[in-house]
């Protein structure tokens, strides 16, 4: 691919992402960041421009590896650097960072826009029989719905700040104040789902944005839904 190519490619990125057509669920990027890794920047900008896209579900995890070399990362937490972890299991990939996985099934550096682009592509094309998966909230309680369908999957509740601005005062990125965009707070697991529908009620994390992740045990993610503070 000439260089030409890849500079007009990396400018369309986001056009050619927002123009695909409404799918019956987005489509999910996992970033596993650090703040303290002077390559993720890049990818967490990237991450920012996808973030209003109806189309796409872009989640930021940050992972706790690199908290020993010079900062603490102030985001990261266990069940970021693990879900990576099961990731690399899966994909047969050590861990990295930017590492994007996009619908539990590949991967890519997560700053590389043609990449980014192409792997979002195959996983629409790839989309077949997906579950209905709703969340909604009332009178301060989130109510998540999975459809019926075929398989087992577990259905995760993701909680996640939709913006957050870091000063960094050490390590490799010391000086620089970073802008991050869906970072993750928690993950939990609600329960199983085995084709029947199901419903779950559970109290809403004050101030956070919601999401829910319905994932077989491959890794292949079937249902997908979020929430604002305001839905």
């Amino acid at each position: 691919m000439s260089q030409r190519l890849i500079r007009t490619l990396a400018v369309l990125l986001p056009a050619l992402l927002l123009s695909g057509t409404a799918q019956a669920r987005p489509v999910v990027l996992e970033l596993f960041t650090s703040q303290g890794c002077s390559s993720c920047p890049p990818a967490e900008a990237l991450l920012g421009e996808l973030a209003g896209n109806a189309d796409l579900l872009p989640l930021g995890f940050h992972v706790t590896y690199w908290n020993h070399l010079g900062w603490k990362d102030t985001a990261s937490f266990e069940g970021g650097t693990e879900r990576q972890a099961a990731y690399a299991e899966r994909l047969g990939e050590g861990n990295f960072t930017p590492q994007l996985v996009i619908d539990g099934r590949r991967s890519v550096v997560g700053s590389r826009r043609v990449d980014v682009a192409a792997a979002v592509g195959q996983a629409r094309a790839e989309m077949g029989s997906e579950v209905a998966t709703t969340v909604s909230r009332r009178n301060g309680r989130i109510s998540v719905r999975v459809g019926s369908g075929v398989g087992d999957a577990r259905v995760i509740l993701v909680g996640f700040d939709r913006s957050v601005r870091t000063p960094i005062a050490r390590g490799e990125n010391s000086g620089r104040t970073i802008q991050q965009t869906n970072v993750v707070r928690s993950l939990r697991t609600l329960g199983t789902w085995s084709g029947k529908p199901l419903e779950f009620s559970e109290a809403a994390p004050a101030g956070q944005d919601v999401a829910v992740i319905v994932q077989e045990p491959g890794g292949r993610i079937v249902g997908a839904a979020r929430l604002t503070p305001e839905g």
